[in-house]
């Protein structure tokens, strides 16, 4: 099926800003699942310098300079996506849980190299020793990796409330935990933490997710958001995505845009500036098919 997103960024600002230089991550990726047919970007006021490169994680990334007077900013992405359906590997026949640590443990293989990487800490998804207890009842001895995460995914989804106000891009995970309730990219940050403290490679995945209305409810355009999920690396499989937020394996109508160890690595939109006092950013994606 394909689909059509749009993707609205604005950025209202209380005093003008004199220059700023900005990264955007919202391109999809092109995947065995996944066929990018057409993308466009628009940028207001017009970049004086833009230029496009895939980032160390092989996420495409455009860089752009505005360098003129503007209290308004505004950047819309428009995306055609091809998906194909997804057969989720059969879980039960993953490796034990154990014998995918071990590999991970030093030494390393080079045919390993690229997963061990999410084995490690990051700003945003740190291993913890209460995490690794809170792991202890899906991750029995002897149980299939893919069965053990799947069961992980389960838990978090009945464990954690989802509450878009709970929660800022900015909240610690120990406050998540504590509070019990956030959004995907809390859920998402949680379980990669509780992966990693076990000694699985776990990564951050950013995209988009085709929403339905509630029966006889119209389908409001623009009124979606950016979604996150995760993913975990089992041998032989590879990379395997799970999704917290609503207690599923992703299949086609989830859209990949990035991959990273946590939200830090593929925010849609970052930057400085000179300037600008305070701001109101304003969001609005649509997803549908084309």
């Amino acid at each position: 099926m394909n689909f059509r997103i749009v993707h609205r960024t604005v950025y209202n600002y209380s005093q003008p800003v004199t220059v700023s230089h900005h990264a955007a991550l919202l391109e999809p990726l092109t995947l065995p699942h996944q066929q990018l047919l057409e993308f466009s970007s628009q940028i207001a006021p017009e970049p004086s310098v833009r230029k496009m490169r895939t980032d160390y994680f092989g996420n495409r990334v455009c860089f752009f300079s505005i360098q003129e007077l503007h209290k308004r900013f505004e950047v819309v992405a428009k995306s055609l996506v091809n998906m194909k359906e997804v057969t989720p590997p059969a879980a039960s026949l993953s490796p034990p849980w154990e014998q995918v640590v071990t590999l991970f443990s030093d030494p390393v293989s080079p045919t390993v190299a690229e997963p061990y990487q999410f084995v490690f800490d990051s700003p945003g998804a740190r291993a913890m020793r209460e995490l690794a207890d809170y792991a202890q009842e899906s991750f029995a001895p002897g149980t299939p990796l893919l069965v053990a995460v799947g069961d992980l995914n389960r838990r978090i989804h009945a464990d954690f409330t989802y509450d878009p106000v709970a929660t800022t891009v900015a909240t610690p995970l120990e406050e998540v935990i504590s509070k019990r309730r956030g959004v995907c990219q809390d859920f998402a940050h949680l379980a990669i933490a509780v992966l990693r403290s076990m000694g699985v490679p776990a990564r951050y995945v950013s995209g988009y997710l085709r929403t339905r209305p509630a029966p006889g409810k119209p389908r409001l355009v623009g009124a979606d958001a950016s979604h996150a999920w995760f993913s975990a690396f089992c041998p032989d499989l590879g990379w395997v995505d799970f999704d917290p937020t609503n207690n599923v394996q992703p299949a086609s109508e989830h859209i990949t845009i990035a991959y990273g160890r946590d939200f830090g690595d593929v925010s849609p939109i970052s930057g400085i500036l000179t300037g600008g006092g305070e701001h109101v950013i304003k969001v609005s994606v649509d997803v549908a098919p084309a």
